[in-house]
């Protein structure tokens, strides 16, 4: 993946994490029916020049996709992000009303909504959201939280455990599903290492927490407790038990690639850590998606590798 791609993801993954830390905001809800008969129009808030744009939704779905996942890729991973953009942002616009602060459906901000990147847009992408025309992803009728991450390690986390996300249930994610997605990433999600000065460790603790851990030493900086796939969901830090999920927002998730930890320790007043995966490996993996598309597999098989008892339906043809 292209450099400026990769700060796109962690930038968006930095604003899951903090939604899922912070349990969200409940402005007021805008109905958006559950079965329509044609593609929607939607309007599309330009952050970059304020003006506001009507596009169709598919037209939209391009431009997301284009800026989430790397346009050489297979066109069936790329449908299946389709699948997961178009879920996402029916979903917001049901929940919360799209982006309120603008009156519109979307934004082209990764902060307020989801990364849109047309300039990326080519043949592989208009394919791939053609070929998932009006497709989302429901459970119990209702539209799923449309995750994904870069690369999950291996081995997908629940919501709890990679985000820290208990607002409300979410049987559909497959804990524990693996994929294999590390035979063929790129070496720095096989095995990462990052190294933070302990005044930096400290401010983000006490950012996070509200209270101070106090001096950070090599005898007081350990994992508190690995969730069920074996990511570090709490660390202690001084005197001061800090969520995983937290911590990593707060140091940058593009330094800090994942909770996946495999060590932390301090030497040389540096907190060191190592681990391998990026993003909070909940939901599809992109790395996996890619994988399975090179193996022939389609959009529904991958959508349905990653999430269990969901349908795909098709909302408009």
């Amino acid at each position: 993946m292209r450099q400026s791609f990769k700060f796109r993801v962690a930038i968006l993954l930095t604003a899951a994490i903090l939604f899922a830390a912070i349990g969200g905001c409940a402005p007021a809800k805008k109905p958006v029916p559950q079965k329509m008969r044609s593609e929607p129009t939607i309007s599309l808030y330009v952050n970059e020049t304020g003006q506001v744009k009507r596009l169709k939704m598919e037209n939209y779905i391009q431009g997301v996709v284009a800026a989430e996942m790397d346009t050489k890729w297979p066109v069936n991973a790329l449908a299946a992000q389709a699948i997961l953009a178009r879920t996402y942002t029916l979903k917001q616009m049901k929940d919360k009303g799209g982006v309120p602060q603008h009156k519109t459906d979307a934004s082209t901000s990764i902060e307020e909504f989801q990364a849109y990147d047309p300039s990326r847009i080519n043949d592989n992408v208009r394919k791939a959201v053609q070929a998932t025309r009006g497709e989302v992803v429901k459970y119990n009728g209702d539209y799923i939280n449309a995750w994904f991450s870069a690369c999950d390690g291996g081995k997908e986390a629940s919501a709890a455990e990679g985000l820290a996300f208990k607002k409300e249930p979410t049987p559909y994610i497959k804990s524990g599903v693996k994929d294999n997605c590390l035979t063929i990433t790129v070496p720095e999600n096989k095995h990462w290492r990052a190294s933070f000065p302990v005044n930096t460790v400290r401010a983000a603790v006490k950012k996070t927490m509200g209270s101070d851990p106090g001096p950070i030493t090599a005898g007081n900086v350990s994992i508190a407790k690995r969730g069920s796939t074996g990511r570090a969901e709490t660390i202690r830090i001084g005197k001061v038990t800090v969520g995983s999920a937290a911590l990593r927002l707060a140091l940058g998730s593009d330094k800090m690639r994942s909770i996946y930890l495999n060590s932390i320790a301090v030497r040389n007043g540096q907190v060191i850590m190592s681990g391998k995966g990026y993003g909070h490996g909940v939901g599809m993996c992109q790395w996996g998606a890619k994988k399975m598309a090179a193996e022939g597999k389609s959009p529904e098989d991958i959508i349905r590798f990653y999430f269990k008892g969901v349908t795909i339906d098709k909302l408009w043809k």
